[in-house]
This record gives structure tokens, sequence and C-alpha cells, in this order.
């Protein structure tokens, strides 16, 4: 069964609420959303960098400074470039985003196809699955089409992605466990077998001649 990606039980409900978190704040901007989103990485960005730096110098005897300070640097000149060119990172954005949704969309629906071999998963489960794939693939070739409101349009995308991813997580959590379930007595049955060798001893014996 094809677990990837939902191995780990936090990476996708992890996945779920950013998503939700940045569709919410693009749906809710009253400014150009997307050029918002980019803020708010160039944010991030430049807080990571200044602890990599801060973390760096304060381990700098362990050898450490080098990379650490390196990684902040490239943080930091990244953050000011976002900050410096919001529109320009802002119109490369969109597509990512689509990108990110026709491949997370296509893989849900493998995955809940791959828990459908050991479960039974109705078929309502693909339905926003295949409209997060259908969104971003619009996205991908009609960004122009919705103008000014494609910020909005790509938050409301990401926030049915982050409904579905919610609602993905939950159903390959049951099918996992079911899968372990069934695999549970395969696993044993050649360690019963060795149990029963255990149980011998070692036996003196004495040949006999052939007469």
């Amino acid at each position: 069964m094809i677990t990837f990606g939902y191995k780990n039980r936090f990476n996708g409900p992890l996945r779920a609420l950013t998503a939700l978190a940045i569709g919410i704040v693009m749906v809710a901007s009253k400014t150009n959303a997307l050029e918002l989103v980019v803020q708010i990485i160039a944010a991030f960005l430049l807080a990571s960098g200044l602890v990599s730096l801060f973390v760096g110098y304060r381990n700098r005897k362990s050898g450490t400074m080098g990379l650490m300070g390196f990684n902040g640097a490239v943080d930091i000149i990244l953050a000011f470039c976002l900050f410096m060119f919001p529109g320009f990172v802002a119109g490369l954005l969109i597509y990512f985003i689509a990108f990110v949704l026709m491949m997370f969309g296509l893989f849900q629906v493998v995955t809940l196809l791959s828990a459908s071999r050991v479960m039974k998963v109705g078929l309502w489960s693909f339905v926003l699955p295949v409209l997060v794939l259908a969104a971003g693939g619009f996205l991908m070739a009609r960004p122009a089409f919705v103008g000014e409101a494609i910020g909005v349009v790509a938050g409301v995308a990401l926030i049915i992605y982050g409904t579905s991813e919610l609602l993905s997580s939950w159903k390959m959590k049951k099918a996992i466990d079911e899968y372990e379930i069934r695999q549970a007595p395969q696993q044993e049955k050649p360690q019963m077998a060795d149990d029963h060798f255990a149980d011998a001893k070692e036996v003196d014996y004495e040949k006999v001649d052939e007469q």
C-alpha cells in the first residue's frame, strides 16, 4: 500500500493546516493577497536567517558558525529580495501554487486508490482531491482569466486542498491501521515456528555398531 507522505501521521495534518492558514489569509486580505503571502514568506525567511546567525554565533566554538552563518545570510538575502520585488515574485507564486495543488491533488487520488485495496473508500472521498487537481490545472492554464481576483481564487483552492488533506489523512490513518492489523498474523508465524525449536533440547546419543 502506498503510504508516502502519510507514514508519519503528523505530516498530512501539518500540510492541511498550513494550506488552510495561507488560504484564509489570501481570502480575507483586502490588499493584493499574493503580495501579502510573499511578504509573509519574506518575514519567515528573515526570522529564520536571524535565528541561524544567532545560533551559529552562540555555538561558534563547535565549528558550526560557517554553515549556520551561510544559511542565515542566504535566508536574509532572499527575504530582502522578496520585500523589494513582491509584485514580480507574486506573479511567479501563482504558478507555484497551481503546480503544488495539481501535484497534491493527484497524490491524494493515488493514495486513496491504494487505500481502497485495504478498506472501503467511498466515491465522495475523491470529490475534493479531484476539485483540487482541477483548480490547480485551471490556475496553471488560465491565471489571467480571473484577473485581480486570482489571489482570492488561489486562496479558496488552498482552503479546499487543506480540507481535503485533513479528510485524506484521516482515511489514510484508518487504512494504515487496517493494513498493519492484516499483516500482523503473517509476521508472527515465522516467530511461532522458531519458538517450537527454542523448546528443543540437546540429548546425548550412543552409536550402536551394526552386527
